[in-house]
């Protein structure tokens, strides 16, 4: 299964790429993400991992994953196995100061035969799931993003 999403967000690509990477406030970003816990210390980057817990279909679920490619502020990769399948999310960013183009596309690949199963039976619902949690997601961010560009570009008061 493949899922591509595409949105233009109008913030510096900078801007974007590390809102998109803070992962200790993702749950401040995202509506529907009611916990995110970075495994470990240091840097967001490569080697990364945390457990995002957030409401799908009604029901929490956690999901563990690992940030396996990250090359400020073009791109990065994240990736998790749960339930027999292994998912792949890249992210990519282009653009300037003014807005930022950002694509992800994530892809599935059942590892057990069960997975396999349930993806055959499963497939669609779990694309118009996940599509809708991600659009969702990306609309959260974008309202982020644009409401940090236009703060940072207002000139405050020196007399205030």
């Amino acid at each position: 299964m493949k899922l591509v999403l595409e949105e233009t967000i109008a913030a510096p690509v900078q801007l974007v790429f590390e809102l998109f990477t803070d992962l200790n406030h993702a749950a401040e970003h995202i509506e529907a993400i009611t916990k995110l816990e970075v495994i470990g210390k240091g840097p967001i980057g490569k080697g990364t991992r945390f457990r995002s817990t957030r409401v799908m279909m009604g029901k929490e679920a956690t999901e563990e994953m690992e940030i396996t490619a990250f090359d400020p502020p073009r791109s990065y990769r994240m990736e998790a196995t749960a339930a027999g399948t292994r998912f792949a999310t890249v992210y990519k960013f282009e653009g300037g100061q003014r807005e930022t183009r950002v694509s992800m596309e994530t892809t599935t690949e059942p590892l057990s035969f069960l997975a396999k199963i349930m993806g055959r039976l499963m497939g669609k619902l779990m694309v118009g799931q996940m599509t809708k949690a991600m659009t969702a997601d990306h609309a959260d961010l974008k309202r982020t993003a644009e409401a940090m560009a236009v703060a940072e570009s207002t000139p405050s008061d020196p007399t205030a």
